[in-house]
């Protein structure tokens, strides 16, 4: 079993910045894509930004240019720094991780949600 603790969330206006942070207790395997995704109020649970094993990344169309994920490898750790937040940024964000080589396709464990808020 594998826990993955996010932190970072919080409320923010238009324009500024948040980083969130999500933790994983271990890995199982050298091999893996690790990431995040949210959920806005009556929507479906979207994929935000991954990062694989390897250092490579991968983003949603909606946050290209203004979100960045990194890693920590040493601490486990993987980290999305949000800037120039947008309204429709306002969504619970999940950590995930899925071991092998898809881009998060099916993640193996999640993160309990952390809320971001952005108010205009």
């Amino acid at each position: 079993q594998v826990a993955l603790v996010e932190s970072g969330g919080g409320m923010v206006q238009a324009g500024g910045s948040l980083r969130l942070s999500c933790t994983a207790s271990r890995y199982t395997s050298s091999i893996y894509a690790m990431g995040w995704f949210r959920q806005a109020p009556g929507k479906d649970r979207e994929f935000v930004a991954a990062i694989r094993w390897t250092g490579s990344s991968n983003y949603a169309d909606s946050v290209k240019g203004r979100f960045s994920i990194s890693r920590d490898n040493a601490k486990n750790t993987v980290y999305l720094q949000m800037n120039n937040l947008e309204v429709e940024d306002t969504a619970v964000y999940y950590c995930a991780i899925q071991y092998g080589y898809s881009w998060l396709v099916n993640p193996d464990y999640w993160g309990q949600g952390t809320q971001v808020t952005v108010s205009s």
